[in-house]
């Protein structure tokens, strides 16, 4: 038979509610991760369309403000064709090494792991080591197809400089 004493209605009461504390436990920690994936994600959206608005806003500004890159092209070109083929060539040669150098890689890693994050991007050693030894060997065929195809018929003997400063 079924005992109704009052014992066993309060058990049944605390169980039942601890049962409800459980549910709204349950509920509330559910909430809460549901939220911090929508922060990750809010986060991500962000990130993203903060780096398309500063897109926009330097192609607008190199788009509309052409007179004051027509000003800053000139000042380059006049300092550039001052200096002497030796010092061109020396330049030339520490910007490449600086850049594509075997030293560099560290530095294109922080970079590159920057603008991954940036992007709102989980850290990946792996992709950003690909990514690293990739765009040196693009980097560096490119500077080495633009010394040999502009260098060539703009100066010659800087060519021939950074050749032999460079062996």
């Amino acid at each position: 038979m079924l005992d109704l004493s009052y014992s066993s209605c309060s058990t049944f009461l605390m169980y039942g509610s601890h049962l409800q504390n459980l549910r709204i436990g349950i509920h509330k920690e559910t909430i809460q991760l549901i939220k911090i994936q929508n922060e990750g994600r809010i986060h991500t959206i962000l990130h993203l369309s903060t780096n398309i608005i500063c897109f926009i806003i330097l192609s607008g500004y190199s788009i509309l403000g052409n007179k004051e890159l027509v000003i800053l092209n000139s000042w380059a070109q006049e300092f550039l064709y001052n200096l002497s083929d030796t010092i061109k060539a020396f330049s030339l040669l520490l910007l490449t090494d600086l850049c594509i150098g075997f030293h560099s890689p560290h530095g294109w890693e922080l970079m590159i792991g920057f603008v991954y994050k940036d992007f709102g991007f989980v850290h990946n050693d792996q992709i950003i080591s690909g990514l690293v030894s990739t765009f040196l060997v693009i980097l560096d065929t490119i500077l080495k197809y633009w010394i040999f195809r502009y260098l060539n018929r703009v100066s010659p003997s800087l060519v021939v400089i950074y050749h032999s400063m460079n062996d």
